[in-house]
């Protein structure tokens, strides 16, 4: 028998205590319902804590946090990044360099006892690999951001969020790749609002805890996805096997990624493998779907014991 389970939920998302459209009751009741374990409610400079987290009525586990959110020089330049299990508000810093305001606000929200998820990089093409590079401490990197107007997937002359994953990674600083939905609203669904369930973290854990889902972010143990649900990881010394959950009439292609973003290997079908070779930085694989989803798991490092 199995010592852990998969737990989903979301670490960004906003309410009427900053710009979302819901009250926080309404877009914790949509989670809920939605099959959701836990949730990071992450309003900008804002700390929203709800009074029924333990009320009978509530099946899911709410983790504090906020989107510490800053404004850099006459551009207006968006440096936002998530504090995740922290235990008082964070106060942004406005600096004079968009590097200055990542790693202060950073660091403040490590003393407050959190964890960092640089959020949505592509924003008004705000953070670029040397910028992400240059700072230190940051836990995640969301390789996939919901709103509409993040860039999630680059141009022809800008790298995805995805893209970007691979130059810091190639760095050697290790970052694990978020996926979340950024929702603000939670009434109208269309493509040109930002509208909860377009991405999330499976977390593997022992227990549906705070204190165990922040140690499982923590350590990279979860998948991201925005629709693809993995059954199994397997990372051992010889190589990583990944079980997909097939659904009908779906066909699966998985991309094992190494170093720069190069292509190892792909595969088809719900059952991929790779064997390591003589890789010296990491792999990583993204998983996508006929139907346009996607999932990533994390990278394996090779100067580490695998």
């Amino acid at each position: 028998m199995s010592d852990f389970n998969w737990f989903k939920g979301n670490i960004h998302c906003h309410t009427t205590m900053s710009d979302g459209d819901a009250d926080p009751e309404v877009a914790v009741d949509w989670y809920q319902n939605h099959g959701y374990d836990f949730l990071v409610v992450s309003d900008h400079n804002h700390l929203t804590l709800l009074d029924y987290q333990a009320t009978e009525n509530l099946n899911m586990i709410l983790i504090p946090g906020e989107e510490v959110t800053s404004s850099v020089g006459i551009d207006s330049i968006p440096v936002h990044i998530n504090a995740i299990g922290i235990d008082r508000l964070v106060e942004a810093a406005n600096c004079d360099t968009v590097l200055e305001s990542l790693q202060t606000n950073i660091d403040r929200i490590l003393d407050a006892g959190g964890l960092v998820s640089i959020n949505h990089p592509n924003f008004k093409w705000a953070l670029t690999p040397e910028i992400i590079i240059s700072s230190t401490g940051a836990n995640m990197l969301e390789v996939f951001n919901g709103h509409p107007k993040t860039n999630t997937i680059g141009t022809e002359e800008k790298l995805s969020a995805e893209q970007i994953w691979d130059e810091v990674l190639t760095s050697g600083q290790k970052i694990f790749g978020a996926a979340t939905d950024d929702t603000h609203n939670y009434y109208d669904f269309t493509p040109n609002h930002s509208n909860p369930g377009r991405g999330w973290l499976n977390v593997k854990a022992k227990n549906l805890t705070s204190e165990e889902i922040i140690k499982s972010l923590k350590n990279g143990d979860f998948y991201s996805s925005t629709g693809i649900i993995l059954n199994r990881i397997d990372i051992n010394q010889n190589g990583i096997e990944i079980e997909i959950e097939k659904q009908p009439f779906v066909e699966y292609q998985t991309t094992f990624v190494g170093e720069s973003g190069k292509v190892l290997e792909k595969c088809f079908g719900t059952n991929p493998k790779y064997i390591f070779q003589t890789e010296k930085s990491y792999v990583r694989a993204t998983i996508s779907d006929s139907n346009g989803f996607k999932a990533w798991i994390q990278p394996v490092h090779f100067n580490e014991n695998t």
